[in-house]
């Protein structure tokens, strides 16, 4: 009898994030004693508000059951959640239309799954959050990747979209990121429009992540009569809308993001969710309803207060780093910049940070990641370490490329 020979499946053949591995050898040198100061991760220091934190102490103190909640979320937090949007936004959002996710990664999982079917083309912008391609790819996807750099701010364009739809056929989706991971750039009212208007006229789903706003800086295209960034839902309520308690609030492992959903696709990511997970966190439901409070509000105000300062400071630096274009960072809290003429010392951005993170205890994330065919030039920083790590690390960074 012949035996089969058992494989891991062809879908589940994605890229690692190269990040994770430099977090590693972070945690490794550590613990070795090294000091060092990461760049890395995309993940607010202070935590979450004090309020949620309170919250959450009392309902785990409480001897409450934290049983299963509805598939999309509690009542009470999908109800808070509208009441988010009237209050950024202006607009009435129906709770029955929020679906709450564990994290905004299972929103793009249970979102691309009710939006798209094995074998739709789905575009999005390079450079790109990595997870966008990885999980369509593992969906069965085609994802068209669209070049977007410097001259567009690194966001795609109507332009783009008929040129990709030309060489590659019709779309079924578009994802779009304002601000973006890892550019930080946005569009503004205008492109976004024009961007919805195309997929309208072109039967396209647009899925908007938004998980990044509210974290926006003066001087960007954010403007006055958006300063946490434009809702895709303010143009167009065909769009999907994902967004998370993940980075405004800093509730990273509380694994909590939500949905704006389609009438037509409520009923798909409801038998979705509650075949996939049930539900999402209940204890990170019940404490979430907090970060809606003025005062954690007030709060993660003040946290993108200092962003901005680290922002300016990083800014302020780069002619002295020596680098090449860099994007302006509208929101979020990354600087995505090409090296320059240091590539000539070192090749790519992966020998890069290698070299740097061995030598000087600084730990980078290459471009690679998030761009397989420019990104060996460039890096990505996350200045959500504070303004004490990004000072620290420049000092570093000038040391390393001076010797």
């Amino acid at each position: 009898m012949s035996l089969r020979r058992l494989a891991a499946s062809t879908r589940s053949h994605v890229p690692p994030f190269a990040v994770m591995d430099i977090l590693a050898r972070v945690e490794a040198l550590r613990a070795a004693g090294r000091d060092v100061v990461s760049l890395c991760a995309g993940e607010p220091s202070g935590g979450a508000p004090d309020l949620v934190s309170a919250k959450a102490a009392q309902i785990h103190g409480s001897g409450l059951a934290l049983s299963y909640t509805p598939a999309l979320g509690t009542a009470e937090l999908r109800t808070a959640i509208a009441g988010h949007y009237r209050r950024w936004y202006g607009l009435d959002v129906d709770p029955a239309q929020v679906a709450v996710t564990t994290g905004s990664s299972g929103a793009f999982m249970l979102g691309f799954l009710a939006a798209f079917e094995a074998g739709d083309r789905v575009a999005l912008a390079r450079p790109g959050y990595p997870a966008y391609r990885n999980i369509l790819a593992a969906l069965g996807c085609e994802v068209v990747e669209v070049d977007a750099g410097p001259d567009s701010r690194y966001q795609p364009t109507p332009a783009m979209l008929d040129a990709a739809a030309s060489e590659r056929g019709p779309l079924a989706g578009v994802v779009l990121a304002s601000p973006a991971n890892p550019t930080g750039t946005m569009v503004d009212r205008e492109e976004l429009t024009a961007l919805a208007d195309w997929c309208a006229a072109h039967d396209v789903r647009l899925v908007s992540d938004e998980i990044y706003h509210g974290i926006t800086y003066p001087g960007s295209v954010a403007d006055e009569h958006s300063p946490r960034g434009v809702c895709a839902w303010e143009i167009d309520r065909e769009s999907i809308v994902i967004s998370s308690f993940s980075k405004y609030w800093g509730m990273t492992g509380w694994r909590l993001g939500w949905m704006l959903l389609p009438e037509e696709l409520v009923g798909a990511v409801d038998a979705l969710a509650g075949n996939v997970a049930l539900c999402p966190p209940a204890p990170s439901q019940l404490a979430a309803v907090e970060a809606f409070s003025v005062e954690a509000y007030a709060q993660a105000d003040a946290w993108v207060s200092g962003y901005a300062k680290t922002r300016q400071t990083l800014l302020e630096a780069l002619p002295a780093l020596g680098w090449g274009p860099a994007a302006p960072a509208d929101g979020a809290f990354y600087l995505y910049a090409e090296l320059g003429d240091r590539l000539e010392r070192f090749g790519d951005s992966r020998e890069y940070c290698r070299a740097l993170l061995e030598a000087e205890g600084v730990a980078l994330v290459p471009g690679t990641d998030f761009d397989a065919v420019h990104g060996w030039r460039a890096v990505r920083l996350s200045f959500a370490a504070g303004q004490e790590a990004v000072e620290k690390a420049i000092e570093r960074i000038l040391r390393f490329q001076g010797s």
